[in-house]
């Protein structure tokens, strides 16, 4: 992973608005954010505050109206269909509240596919770390429906890993999971951080989800209103609160 920036990924004056006239919605409003790297940052809000278009922007799945996206220092906004896939496929992991895992393959095959379709070979040393991390060492032979909620979405942490993207970018990954299993899940997201080096944003609504962050963003109406560092589920929760949710 690249550490020769500070910044995993920022926005700068980032702008996305649906339709326009009387109906315009301003899902942001020229906001700008740096993305540590090396640290899990949580993303919250209320609904419809524009948290899962910041992410979708950031991840170069949704194009911004105006302003600019970096990918350590690549500019996305400047960058074709196919480079923007690329860079997508080769730099940033992606981890979602449905798990994604293709059911004919098993634990590893899943794990290991990203980088088949991209045509590399998985770094073996950096897949064992993986696989110790993940805790799935007896179940890396299983498909899909033979693991447990809790084990498939640790097979799509461990997916989005093997890569060694420069970021990870995870939409409400434990929204389908109860608190003990969502918990684990966050836990090993942490090691990822601070053991293996990664670099993690976290869309939640969930202040128990967000507290495991070394950094809580919260927006509102597509804008920046409070950070907090490394906070306590209770203080989110407070915040959460005055912001209306």
């Amino acid at each position: 992973m690249d550490t020769t920036t500070p910044f995993a990924a920022r926005a700068v004056e980032a702008s996305k608005i649906y339709g326009s006239g009387e109906t315009v919605v301003r899902a942001l409003d020229a906001l700008s954010v740096d993305l540590a790297s090396g640290q899990l940052t949580a993303i919250m809000g209320p609904s419809g505050s524009g948290k899962s278009t910041l992410m979708h922007c950031l991840a170069g799945l949704d194009d911004l109206t105006s302003g600019k996206v970096f990918i350590g220092e690549t500019d996305i906004s400047e960058l074709s269909e196919r480079a923007l896939t690329l860079l997508r496929r080769d730099r940033i992991g992606f981890v979602f509240q449905a798990f994604n895992l293709v059911p004919t393959l098993s634990a590893q095959e899943n794990i290991v596919l990203p980088q088949q379709l991209g045509a590399t070979a998985p770094d073996v040393s950096w897949f064992e770390r993986v696989i110790e991390a993940v805790a799935l060492g007896d179940r890396l032979k299983h498909r899909p429906n033979e693991l447990s909620g809790g084990q498939q979405q640790r097979v799509a942490v461990a997916r989005a890993l093997a890569g060694q993207p420069e970021i990870i970018f995870a939409d409400e990954p434990t929204g389908n999971l109860d608190s003990k299993t969502g918990g684990e899940i966050l836990e090993f997201m942490q090691k990822a951080v601070r053991e293996l080096g990664q670099t993690i944003v976290l869309v939640t609504h969930d202040p128990s989800a967000a507290a495991h962050a070394d950094r809580v963003v919260f927006l509102v109406d597509g804008s920046i209103v409070e950070e907090l560092e490394a906070p306590s589920a209770a203080l989110i929760l407070d915040m959460m609160k005055q912001l209306g949710d």
